[in-house]
Formats: C-alpha cells, structure tokens, sequence
C-alpha cells in the first residue's frame, strides 16, 4: 500500500477517517444499488464517454470500484483510489485495467503522463484541492484533458434527505465548492479551463421523465440553474510550441478561380520552418486548374501541389488537401482572397503561442468593404453565430468563414473521430469545428478584414446555404447540445 507522507495531524486524521469510511462502502460494492444512484451515475457514464473518445491512456483519480473508467474504453486504463478495499474490489471487477492504493495527493508519484484524467465526485471530498491540482499537472501534457465533475451545494438538502433514505452512497461533510471556486484553483494549479457543463436534473430512473430532463431541459435555462453536476473540462495553461519552427501547409479549394491564381502564389506568406502550397481544384467551368499549371513554374521557390479533386464540395476538396498535406500545421484560405493571405501569420502565432489549438477566422467584426457580404447574408451570419456559440458551449461568432487553422495533430484527432458525426458536411467547416468542440480543443476567433471579390462569382447561394446551416443547427442540436 502507498502512502502520501502527512505532517498535518488534522489532516492525517481527516484522511485515517475516510478510508475508513470508503472501505466501509466497498465492501457492499458486490450489491446492486438502488435506482437513484444507478440512474446518476449511468447519465454521469454517458456525458463522459461523450467528452472523452475511446483508445485513450486515461487516469481516474478516486477511482472506486472502477465502473467509470471501464466504460471509457481506454487504451491504457489506470484507476487510484485511497481505499484498499476499493482497489481490490475495482481490480475483480475489471481485470482489464490497472488499480493503484494510492491517495490523490501523492499522485505525482506515479511520474507518467496521460491523455484524459479524470476527477469524478472527488473534489468535495478532498483535504487540499489546490494541492492535487498542482500533483495532477505532473501528469499532463499539453495536449491532455481534464475531466472533473462535482455536485451543486444546492443539491445538498435532498442528497442528505436520500441518504438518509438509504437510497444514495453515504458521504462525511464535504467541500462546499462553487463553479467559481473551481475555476480559481484550477487557474493556481496551472489549468485552463476549457468548458463547463450542467448537467443531470433528475437523478432518478423515471421512464421517459428521466431523460426529457437530463438529456433536454437540464440545458434550457431556467432548468439549468438547478443542475446538480458540475462538469469542467481543462488543460494546461498555455505555453508556445518547443522545439523547432512548424513546416505549414495551406490548403487552397478552388473553382472558377482562375483570375486569383497568380495572387494567391505572390501574397501566401512564407510561415515557420516553410510553407507549401495545396492546391485542390474543383471541376472548374473556366482554366482554373490550367492557370495553376501555368504559374507553378513562375514561383520555383514555392513548395507546390496540385490535384484535381474527385468529389463534390468544400468539405470534399479541403480533407483532400489535409491528407496530402506534409505541414505541422495546416490551414484553409479562400481562393477569392475575401480573407487577405497577409492575415495567416497571425493564424500562425495563436497556434504557435499555444494560445489556441483551433483557430477560426472571424468576417463579422470589422467593418466589410461595400460588397463583400449581402445584407441578408450579414443577419443569417450573426442568427447562427448566437445559435452554434449556445449549441457548443464557446463563442463561434462565424462559422463559415474560410480560414481556419490546426495542427496536424489535432486534425488527425478529428479524422480518427469522424465517425461520431457522419459525412454530413458539404462545406468542411463544420466538420473542423464540431469536431474540435467535442475533443475539447482550446477554439478561439481571430478577427480579419472581410474584402470584396476582385475576380468572378461566389460559388454559394445564401439561400440553399441556409438551408444546410438551419440543418447544421438541428444536427449540432441531436449530437453536442441534448446527448
């Protein structure tokens, strides 16, 4: 058994004290629960399962008897908990993971790291919270997510009542944390607090009743106001990228664009160690694909690709580019230079800073040339930046935006999770950013100045385009906001 060395009689006391206690509980764990605790934490399994993908090297602190972590589906699965008996009974139950006697605030010990560590009803219940946080960033790197839950203290008049009832796992006195509270420490220990989640309404298994309110009303105000589970997702602070500088690749679709060619070559900046240049054409009426022809041997200097794309659609051309595409980091320009190529450098410096892991371009901010965007386009653009910021829990003040830029990395990530959504988009935009939102990347909004075509046609109608973003809205609805 592993220890945490204590000098704090009190706190040697409080820590004797609940082992003991969850011993206690552990040795009834063999017993079906009762259905107020089966219906909480089966809803508690299914928000974590959304937020943390299968295959990942994932550690659960406070672990228990281990069914949580069993039903993430890690690669690697690693449980701790403070309790023994705990420990013995987590490692019958689920041979296939790794149990550990180990109390929370020694975790450093373990000197690994993980994708995903989570913290599920721990917080209330530990001596120092700060001082686990500070053990937990050991842990991580910057790409790992912390998941943490804890119950509402206002809750804690019915859950005394239940459990006195014998219908809930009985607890000592606990923390009284706030969301606040949370985001304080996580913010001392180094963290950034990526999302925060309401969730559960009716911990109790009522059909249909049961999930109307976990799965609906609990996120419509006024419901979510009466939550009884805080869920944080986080990460480390952000830190610049180490190492040596990102080889970038910028991913061009175009179609009937063959007046912007030849700027597209002069004004892509050189980024990072290098930048190339993807060029996917897209079924061009006009020489579009011929006048790429025609000036790649103008620009010897530029690192330059060009194919002709098999399918239909934005989305279709910009995953061609992303898989031939041999940068760190890959970005997406509009090949009507509405979003000026002079404004990915500082696409490039919110990733490298480690500021952002998903930036999006931004149209609605500045002020627009005369002809750059319609009226109507303008008012459908700012409706739906309101309705996906409020379906995916973060500002996404412009979702169509052409500009948009990630890690390799990460997109492979999204890639590899695809299969959550479906090929259900024709414009490629919302695959990046739904995808993002679920894998918890830090997104962020980086303002440009929108400008008018110089060349051709726009190859959207806004009509037919509202149409798929009204449907965007309905699908973000069903698979990120009411699961």
């Amino acid at each position: 058994m592993t220890k945490n060395t204590i000098n704090d009689p009190a706190e040697s006391k409080y820590t004797e004290r609940r082992i003991a206690h969850w011993d206690a509980v552990a040795e009834k764990c063999g017993e079906m629960g009762p259905s107020t605790g089966l219906a909480y934490h089966a809803r508690l399994a299914s928000v974590h399962t959304f937020l943390i993908p299968p295959g990942q090297k994932v550690l659960e602190i406070g672990c228990g008897a281990g069914d949580l972590l069993a039903q993430l589906k890690p690669s690697l699965g690693v449980g701790v908990d403070f309790s023994a008996k705990m420990v013995d009974t987590a490692a019958s139950r689920h041979p296939e993971l790794q149990f550990q006697n180990l109390d929370a605030h020694a975790i450093a010990s373990l000197d690994t790291t993980f994708d995903v560590i989570v913290l599920s009803d721990l917080v209330n219940d530990l001596w120092d919270v700060q001082r686990v946080l500070e053990s937990v960033a050991v842990l991580c790197t910057a790409e790992t997510r912390v998941v943490l839950n804890f119950y509402s203290k206002l809750w804690q008049p019915f859950l005394s009542m239940v459990r006195r009832m014998g219908f809930a796992t009985p607890v000592l006195e606990q923390n009284w944390l706030t969301p606040d509270d949370v985001v304080n420490m996580m913010t001392l220990s180094g963290f950034e607090v990526l999302n925060h989640r309401k969730e559960i309404l009716l911990p109790a298994c009522i059909p249909l009743l049961e999930p109307l309110c976990n799965r609906f009303l609990v996120k419509l105000w006024p419901f979510t106001q009466c939550a009884l589970t805080n869920v944080f997702s986080a990460r480390l602070a952000p830190k610049a990228l180490s190492g040596d500088a990102p080889r970038v690749s910028v991913i061009v679709a175009a179609r009937n664009e063959s007046g912007n060619i030849e700027n597209i070559f002069e004004r892509v900046p050189q980024m990072g160690s290098g930048t190339e240049l993807i060029f996917v054409e897209g079924g061009s009426s006009d020489d579009t694909y011929e006048q790429i022809e025609r000036t790649m041997p103008k620009f010897p200097h530029i690192d330059c690709k060009l194919m002709r794309q098999s399918g239909k659609g934005k989305g279709d051309a910009v995953r061609k580019g992303f898989a031939e595409a041999t940068g760190d980091i890959l970005m997406i320009l509009d090949a009507d230079l509405t979003v000026p190529p002079e404004d990915l450098p500082r696409f490039y410096d919110a990733l490298v800073s480690g500021k952002a892991e998903f930036v999006n371009g931004v149209r609605l901010v500045y002020p627009m040339e005369e002809e750059a965007m319609r009226f109507f386009n303008q008012i459908g653009n700012k409706f739906f930046s309101l309705a996906f910021s409020w379906l995916l829990g973060r500002p996404i003040k412009d979702t169509l935006c052409g500009a948009k830029v990630m890690t390799k990395r990460n997109y492979e990530k999204v890639a590899a999770n695809r299969h959550y959504f479906g090929d259900f988009d024709p414009f490629g935009d919302f695959d990046l950013i739904f995808g993002a939102a679920k894998l918890n990347l830090k997104i962020m909004d980086l303002p440009v100045r929108y400008r008018e075509r110089t060349y051709g046609d726009t190859n959207i109608d806004r009509w037919s385009a509202g149409v798929v973003l009204l449907r965007m809205v309905l699908f973000a609805a069903r698979r990120i906001k009411f699961v």
